[in-house]
């Protein structure tokens, strides 16, 4: 399993996990994979706090950030950075708000007390925002990899990372976006199928990768959506990808800090329970279906904000969910991909990534045998 990624990062396996849970990163990355955290709804403060905490608990094994810095959104290049989020609130309409209110009163989740609302709030999503977060995440050492969610990265965001010494990736979900990435230097562009969680494009993961790695060689490319096993894995390498990306596994680990009635939610799903639905986020964003998804579908819903405007509309029901997860989980913001369908039970972060190896070796033995048929 071990390729070229593997020696430039000081990893021995190519399994990258991306997850926003800091306990889920540095014991994916002392087992030997590469644990990466979702920095967006972090504050610069918070992020910091993260960091250091994983740099304590890494065992001196490099881990990565993952930022969001959309190609297009809301108010880009027009706004004045110094005052986004405030123009930006004044851009989103009452009518959203009370839509909102209503659908999460309609099912009896709780106000958050005083002071606590996270209505309206701007965590990440832009490039002002993510510019304190990267700041933070080139002040810690272990951090050898940034990626981007959702675009090319600016050329002085490029820039700034790997004259750190560190690596830039970014999520693509067509060879059209992969080459965009290519053009701009990045130094590895992750692929990402429609069957992923999170914001995806439409197309399947077997039919993208191998489009993906040819589009960009000898770029590096790290395949993403669905992978759930290591004969998957066996898969993307034999593609010509260079490791996997994966998030969805993470969620229902020991580790995960998700509320135990959300574990239990995603571990009862099944793979066709999954939807793409931008009444989170404002962008297509593979999740659970659930009340709130169908509730933004219907007649008399209106229609999602762009980003990042929708999620100062849905970052409320995100709070409220998380603080009253038992009483909220019609409506619970669950990105996750199809892969989904294949979480049974709760497991050790470490204990899935060396199923993760064993399958994948199980796979390599099965095709060497068919080999001398």
């Amino acid at each position: 399993m071990h390729t070229q990624l593997c020696d430039q990062l000081g990893i021995e396996f190519p399994i990258f996990a991306f997850t926003h849970c800091r306990d889920v990163v540095a014991a994916v990355s002392r087992a030997g994979g590469f644990g990466v955290l979702g920095a967006v709804g972090f504050s610069p403060e918070q992020l910091a706090v993260e960091l250091d905490w994983i740099d304590e608990h890494v065992a001196g094994k490099p881990y990565g950030v993952d930022i969001v810095i959309p190609g297009k959104y809301e108010g880009m290049g027009e706004l004045d950075p110094e005052t986004l989020a405030e123009q930006l609130r004044a851009m989103v309409p009452e009518t959203h708000l009370q839509f909102a209110k209503r659908v999460l009163a309609d099912h009896g989740v709780p106000e958050l007390p005083e002071g606590e609302s996270n209505s309206l709030q701007l965590l990440g999503w832009t490039a002002a925002t993510a510019a304190p977060q990267i700041e933070v995440a080139l002040r810690h050492d272990r951090v050898r990899l940034i990626a981007n969610a959702l675009g090319t990265p600016p050329a002085d965001v490029i820039a700034e990372i790997q004259g750190s010494g560190r690596l830039v990736a970014a999520l693509c979900g067509s060879p059209h976006q992969a080459r965009r990435h290519h053009e701009a230097g990045l130094d590895i562009v992750i692929a990402q199928g429609g069957e992923g969680g999170g914001h995806t494009g439409d197309v399947g993961s077997v039919v993208l990768w191998p489009q993906v790695v040819k589009a960009v060689a000898p770029t590096p490319v790290l395949a993403a959506g669905g992978v759930g096993t290591g004969e998957q894995i066996a898969a993307a390498l034999a593609m010509g990808a260079q490791g996997v990306w994966t998030g969805s596994l993470w969620l229902t680990v020991e580790e995960a800090d998700l509320p135990p009635a959300q574990k239990k939610q995603l571990l009862d799903a099944t793979s066709r329970d999954t939807v793409r639905s931008r009444s989170f986020t404002g962008k297509p964003c593979r999740m659970l279906k659930n009340d709130w998804t169908d509730a933004w579908e219907a007649d008399d819903a209106p229609e999602p904000l762009p980003m990042p405007l929708q999620y100062m509309v849905s970052g409320d029901c995100v709070a409220r969910s998380h603080r009253y997860a038992d009483k909220a989980l019609p409506v619970m913001f669950n990105p996750v991909g199809q892969v989904v369908g294949q979480l049974e039970r709760v497991n050790r972060a470490a204990d899935v990534v060396q199923r993760l190896v064993e399958e994948y070796l199980e796979a390599v033995d099965r095709l060497n045998v068919l080999s001398q048929l």
